[in-house]
This record gives structure tokens, C-alpha cells and sequence, in this order.
């Protein structure tokens, strides 16, 4: 009913669509040619066609607003593709107000997809306030089975109510007390699997989520048999937490569902407002500061043997290699092979020039060249030296996984006190926790957080020297 409802309310805008801007273009006419009529008839039927095919018409429940918004406005610009061809293959073009065409184009998609928005609101606050809910019963073991009921907690819009839980961990005073939180209160925790399929199938329950690691395949199979005579949805909400450090989602690769474990945890689309911000404040950093590098050039030069500019090899985005450039702050010497020896409080290699843009990080303003480059970005993990890469990789949880994304000339870490040398795992540990909650939450704003306050803060830093 509901979805005839939603078909019917399309056509209607689409007509309404055409009907407003037809008054807006010809004011004064209500003559109506006979192109136009053709034009909204035909794009009338080929959106009940074309919508079902894009999803317009699947349930919104639990999917974020944004994405079918988006699907929608794909669906509408293919009919209008779609009634272009069919105006061009007929040769009635040039009948057609080509101002007419966009503001009915314009207006039956704003009004197809504000009352989209609007039906998603009231959906959500009718959910929120416990109508329009599906039963949900959850089948998997205490942590995961935790996490699942904190996030329906949090997210009471999406309209779905947890009911009762199968303890796939054993847990008897677990089974005794309950499990639940201020939303749904304490659920019904059982341990015996045909009596969570009676419960099931007494209530009418709606939904079945297994929660279960994808090593469960048994388990699994078991519910798909138990309940392949039964209308409930059966849903695998895979624990795969211990598999990797970033959230796992779905994609489509070569036509097949997949699970993304550890690949890029930002898409390259999500990525352009970031690529534009680097390149635009790199340009105008160097630009701005200029005269100071000249300066830090001349001082370097006049008071110590060697270049300017000291360059290493560091790792990238994805582990490829590229030529960090840095303000020389040592005295010229010679490492051994496979080995970097970290500056130390007071250490003789030091300049004095050195000394102060070390503690200042004025010997990382050259980075702006790399930023320019596109081997770096103004905000992200700091690239280490590649002998401390090779050396805590093996030490530290996760310590490769910062360079999923370009290392940055400042970060989360630095701002929030981890920044020079890492004399300890330990130190270590804690910087990378701050990279990985960096590279989790990333958002475009996050990055503008973290440039004012580096700014605000400045770049001296106790542990620089």
C-alpha cells in the first residue's frame, strides 16, 4: 500500500512539475503543446519503470539518508536522460522550450526528493518514539552482542527493537541477570537453540541477526536451515573485530559481495576536499613564509658545513616511498647502514641553528614542497624513518596501518603532546592509538580542528630537541 502510495505521489510531481514550470515560462498561455504533454507523460511512466530498478522504492530502514537521496537523484536524472533521447529521436526538439525543460526538471526532482526527506523525518521521529518498530532477536556471543544493543540504543530512529538474545559464550550469570541498556532494558538471554527458535516463531519476531565470527560457519548454516520455512529476515552481522583495525564494509568487487578488511578507510571521492585543501594552504604557506625560509637558509648555510636541505627516504600512502624534505639541524656525519640514531637532549650532532628550529619544528616547513608534491598532507601520521618502521612494526599493534592514508606534517598525535623522539614502545604505542583514531574519524573538519590547533598551540614541544 504504502509503496503503491509512494508511486502515485511521484507521478504527481512529475505532472505538478511540469504544470509550474509551464506557468513560470508561459505566464500568460494555458495552451499546452503537445511535445510537453508527450515529454511528462513519458517521463511519468518510465519513473514507475526506472525507480524500482535504482531501489527509490526499497525500505529506508537503517540506511543513511545521504546515499538514497543520492540514489534518488541518479533515478530522476536517467528518466530526464531517458525523455531527452526520446525528444531528440522524434525530432521535436526544437518544439520544446528548452527553459520549460529545466524547470520542470528542476522542480518535479525537488519535489520528488523533499518529499522523500520529509516521510524519512516523520518515519524517524514516529521510530524514535517506539512505533513503527521491527522485533530483533540477536544471536552471538557477550562483547559483540554488547556493542550490537549500545548501537540500536544510540540509534533508536532506525526503528528496530531488540527482544531477546541466544548466548552463543556459555555464560550462566550472564543467562541469569540479563543484557540490555537504558533503551531497551534487560533482554531475555537464552542458551538453548530450540528455545530461541520457539520464541521466535511464538512472537512473530521479525528479524534474526547472527552476530557471529565468520568462523562460525556451522553455526551459521544451522539457522539458515532451521528457519528456511519461516518469514523472518535472517541477517549475518559478521564479528570480524580481531581481523583488523578499521571498520569493516560492504562493496561490490567483480559482481560479488564483499567484506572490506583492510583496505583504504577513505574513499578517493571522500578525499578531493582534502587533496584541494593540502595543495591551496601548502601554496600559501610557502608563499606567506618566504622571507623566513630565506632566513633559516642563510643561518643554516653561514654557521655549519653541508646543504640546506636534508632529505630521507620515508613511506607513503599505501607504503610507497618518497624524499621527506626537512631544514638540516645536524652537523654532517655518517650513519650506519639499516640504523638511525634519534636526537637526543643535548646532543653533540645539534647545532645551534638546529637546536632552536627543532624545538620551533621550523625544520619542517620544507614539508609544504612535499605537500605540493603530493607525498604528503598537511594534516596525518607522522612518517617515521624507514629502520623505525622496520623496528616497530613487529612491536607495535597496527603500526603499518597509519600509512593507509598520506603521512601529514602535523596530526592528532602532535597536537595532543606526541611529537619528537620515541626513546619507548610505549611512546610509541600512544602515538600510533592517536593516529589510528585519527585515521577512524577522519572528516574535513576534523583536519581544519587539528590546524588551528597547531596554530593556536604553536610547534614547540617538550620532547623536540
Amino acid at each position: 500500500m504504502l509503496d503503491r502510495t509512494a508511486r502515485c505521489l511521484d507521478v504527481g510531481f512529475i505532472i505538478a512539475g511540469g504544470l509550474i514550470a509551464h506557468s513560470m515560462r508561459f505566464s500568460a498561455s494555458t495552451d499546452f503543446g503537445d511535445t510537453e504533454r508527450l515529454l511528462i507523460a513519458f517521463n511519468s511512466v518510465l519513473a514507475l519503470l526506472i525507480f524500482p530498478a535504482f531501489g527509490v522504492y526499497d525500505t529506508w530502514r537503517g540506511k543513511p539518508l545521504a546515499a538514497m537521496l543520492a540514489r534518488v537523484a541518479l533515478a530522476w536524472m536517467a528518466v530526464v536522460a531517458a525523455g531527452l533521447l526520446l525528444a531528440f529521436t522524434l525530432h521535436r526538439m526544437d518544439a520544446v522550450s528548452r527553459l520549460w525543460f529545466a524547470y520542470s526538471t528542476i522542480i518535479s526532482g525537488a519535489l520528488i526528493i523533499a518529499s522523500k526527506c520529509l516521510v524519512y523525518s516523520v518515519l524517524r521521529v514516529m521510530r524514535s518514539r517506539g512505533l513503527n518498530q521491527r522485533t530483533v532477536a540477536i544471536v552471538g556471543a557477550q562483547g559483540f552482542t554488547r556493542t550490537l544493543l549500545a548501537h540500536l540504543s544510540s540509534t533508536p530512529g532506525q526503528g528496530f527493537t531488540p527482544v531477546c538474545i541466544l548466548d552463543t559464550s556459555g555464560d550462566e550469570a550472564l543467562h541469569a541477570s540479563g543484557i540490555g541498556s537504558a533503551r531497551t532494558g534487560r533482554l531475555p538471554v537464552l542458551n538453548d537453540f530450540d528455545e530461541f527458535l520457539a520464541k521466535v516463531r511464538a512472537e512473530d519476531i521479525n528479524e534474526v541477526w547472527l552476530a557471529l565470527p565468520l568462523s562460525q560457519e556451522h553455526t551459521i548454516y544451522r539457522f539458515l536451515h532451521a528457519l528456511r520455512h519461516d518469514f523472518v529476515n535472517l541477517r549475518l552481522i559478521p564479528d570480524t573485530r580481531s581481523m583488523s583495525l578499521f571498520n569493516h564494509s560492504m562493496t561490490d568487487v567483480a559482481g560479488l559481495p564483499t567484506i572490506n578488511l583492510t583496505t583504504s578507510p577513505v574513499s578517493a571521492m571522500q578525499m578531493w576536499p582534502k587533496l584541494l585543501f593540502d595543495r591551496c594552504f601548502a601554496a600559501a604557506a610557502l608563499i606567506a613564509l618566504a622571507p623566513l625560509l630565506i632566513g633559516i637558509s642563510i643561518a643554516i648555510k653561514t654557521t655549519s658545513k653541508g646543504p640546506v636541505l636534508f632529505t630521507q627516504y620515508r613511506k607513503g600512502a599505501d607504503g610507497r616511498p618518497f624524499r621527506i624534505y626537512k631544514f638540516r639541524s645536524m652537523a654532517m656525519h655518517v650513519e650506519h647502514a639499516g640504523h638511525v640514531t634519534q636526537a637526543s637532549r643535548n646532543d653533540p650532532r645539534v647545532t645551534k641553528v638546529g637546536a632552536f628550529i627543532r624545538r620551533t619544528s621550523l625544520d619542517e616547513l620544507p614539508q609544504f614542497l612535499n605537500v605540493l608534491l603530493g607525498d604528503m598532507s598537511v594534516v596525518g601520521p607522522r612518517p617515521h624513518a624507514i629502520e623505525h618502521d622496520d623496528m616497530y612494526k613487529d612491536l607495535v599493534y597496527g603500526y603499518m596501518y597509519r600509512y593507509r592514508i598520506k603521512p601529514g606534517i602535523t596530526g592528532w598525535a602532535q597536537v595532543n603532546g606526541y611529537r619528537g623522539a620515541t626513546t619507548k614502545v610505549e611512546k610509541m604505542e600512544s602515538r600510533v592509538k592517536f593516529d589510528l583514531f585519527y585515521i577512524h574519524n577522519w572528516s574535513f573538519w576534523f583536519d581544519i580542528k587539528i590546524v588551528a590547533i597547531t596554530m593556536i598551540k604553536g610547534f614547540i614541544g617538550r620532547n623536540a630537541y
